[in-house]
C-alpha cells in the first residue's frame, strides 16, 4: 500500500539483511554508468527523510567523482562513499547481485543461514534467525554481537558487506564469532536455500495450552501469502474463545501485512501513521475487516522489529490485545527501494513512522504490559515462561468476557 498516497500500490519488503519496513518503488532512467551516481543523489536530494542529510551540504556530492566515474564499479565505489555520509545503516546501495537477493526474498524463499543483521551503536547485531533455519538450528540468538565473520574483525563494517560475506554458496559454510554478554564463541554455520515458512500454529517447548486458546506464530512479514495464511487460520478457529499471536524475534516484512493483520483484529481505530520529511502526517486507519473480536495475548521479544512492532503497537494502543514478554528492538523507520537502471538498487530511509497514540518507538522500542523476561536457563531448558504467562493472561481474558455475556 502507498504510504504516501493513501496507502496504494506501493510495496514492503524485509530482506535478508534489514529489519525495516520498505515501501516499493520502482523508477526508470535512461541509463549510463556516469548517470548512475546521479542518479542516487538527486533520489535521496529529494527523498530522504532528514533533510539534512545528517548536517551537511548535499550539493558538494553531486559533482564530486565527476572525473573519475568509468565503470558501474566506479560508480557503485563512489555512490557507497555518498550514502555512507548519510550515517544511516538503513539508506543503502545495492549492486545487480544484492538487488537481485533482496527481491527474491519478497518471493518467500532467501539463500544464506537465515539470519537478520543490523548495525546498532557501531555493533554488528543478530536481530533474529529465522524460524527452522542454519542459524537457529546453530543457537544464535537476537541481540547476540557478531565479532568476526570468517576470521575478520566486523569492526566499522558496513551492513552490506557483512551480509555480503554471510551469505555464499548453499552448502558451502560461514563461522561467525559472536559475542553473548559476555561469552565469545564461534558458529560455523552451512549455508542453504531457506523457504520462509511464516505462520504456524505448532506451539513450541511442549507447552501444553487449552483447547480453547488458539496459537498463531508469526515469524516474519515476508511472504505476500502471510495476510491471507493468518486470516485463514484466523476464520478456521472460530471454535477458539482466544488468541495468543506470537510476534517474538519476528523482524518484520511487508507493511501491507502488518496493516492487514491488524484490520483482521481491530473493528476501529487507527493502526499506524507515517511522517515524511517534510513533516506531512499520513493516517492509515482500519477498514471492517475485523473477523474476530475474542480476546488476544501478543507476544514480543527484544528480536520483534519494524511490522511487528506496527501490528503489536495498534493492538497495545487501540486497547484490543496485552502485550507480554521484552521490549521490542525499536525500528520506526520506512524505506523505498528503488530500482536503478541497471538492475541495482538504493534503499532510502524516507519516513518515521507512529502507534496509534503517535509515540515514535525508533530506538526505543514497544514496552509489553506484563514483562516477562526468558533467561539463558530458560532457553537452554525450553521452559517458556513468556508462553506460559500469554496462556494465563488469555484464559483470565477469556473467563472475563464470558462473564460479561
Amino acid at each position: 500500500m502507498d504510504i504516501k498516497n493513501g496507502f496504494k500500490k506501493r510495496f514492503a519488503a524485509f530482506g535478508l539483511v534489514f529489519f525495516g519496513i520498505f515501501a516499493f518503488g520502482l523508477s526508470a532512467f535512461s541509463y549510463q554508468s556516469a548517470e548512475l551516481y546521479d542518479n542516487v543523489w538527486k533520489l535521496i536530494n529529494t527523498k530522504y527523510v532528514d533533510q539534512t542529510n545528517n548536517m551537511q551540504d548535499w550539493n558538494t556530492w553531486r559533482h564530486k567523482y565527476d572525473n573519475y566515474i568509468k565503470t558501474d564499479e566506479d560508480a557503485y565505489v563512489a555512490i557507497n562513499t555518498m550514502v555512507a555520509s548519510l550515517d544511516d545503516p538503513y539508506t543503502k546501495f545495492l549492486d545487480p547481485k544484492e538487488f537481485a537477493e533482496e527481491t527474491s526474498s519478497i518471493k518467500g524463499s532467501l539463500k544464506g543461514i537465515g539470519i537478520q543483521i543490523a548495525v546498532r551503536d557501531g555493533k554488528l547485531m543478530v536481530i533474529a534467525p529465522i524460524e527452522s533455519s542454519p542459524a537457529e538450528k546453530a543457537g544464535l540468538l537476537a541481540e547476540d554481537e557478531i565479532l568476526e565473520i570468517d576470521g575478520v574483525s566486523t569492526k566499522g563494517m558496513a551492513i552490506d558487506k557483512a551480509a555480503d560475506k554471510i551469505r555464499g554458496e548453499e552448502g558451502t559454510t560461514v563461522t561467525l564469532l559472536v559475542k553473548r554478554k559476555e561469552d565469545i564463541k564461534p558458529y560455523t554455520i552451512a549455508r542453504k536455500e531457506i523457504e520462509i515458512k511464516s505462520v504456524s500454529t505448532k506451539i513450541p517447548n511442549d507447552v501444553i495450552l487449552p483447547k480453547n486458546v488458539g496459537y498463531i506464530r508469526l515469524s516474519s512479514f515476508i511472504s505476500k501469502n502471510t495476510s491471507k495464511e493468518f486470516e485463514t487460520i484466523l476464520v478456521q478457529s472460530k471454535d477458539k474463545d482466544g488468541f495468543i499471536i506470537d510476534l517474538r524475534s519476528n523482524p518484520g516484512g511487508l507493511l501491507s501485512n502488518a496493516i492487514f493483520i491488524s484490520n483482521l483484529l481491530l473493528p476501529n481505530g487507527i493502526i499506524v501513521s507515517t511522517v515524511d520529511r517534510d513533516g506531512y502526517k499520513e493516517t492509515q486507519r482500519t477498514m471492517g475487516g475485523c473477523v474476530t473480536k475474542k480476546p488476544v495475548v501478543v507476544l514480543i521479544n527484544k528480536g520483534s522489529a519494524s511490522a511487528s512492532e506496527i501490528l503489536s503497537g495498534a493492538l497495545k494502543d487501540n486497547k484490543r490485545a496485552v502485550i507480554v514478554g521484552e521490549k521490542s528492538f525499536g525500528k520506526g523507520l520506512v524505506q523505498e527501494i528503488n530500482r536503478l537502471p541497471n538492475n541495482s538498487g538504493i534503499n532510502i530511509t524516507i519516513q518515521k513512522y507512529l502507534t496509534p497514540n503517535g509515540t515514535d518507538i525508533n530506538k526505543k522500542g514497544i514496552d509489553p504490559d506484563i514483562l516477562v523476561e526468558l533467561s539463558d536457563d530458560d532457553i537452554k531448558n525450553k521452559d517458556d515462561k513468556q508462553l506460559k504467562k500469554a496462556n494465563e493472561v488469555l484464559v483470565d481474558l477469556i473467563n472475563k468476557s464470558s462473564c460479561c455475556k
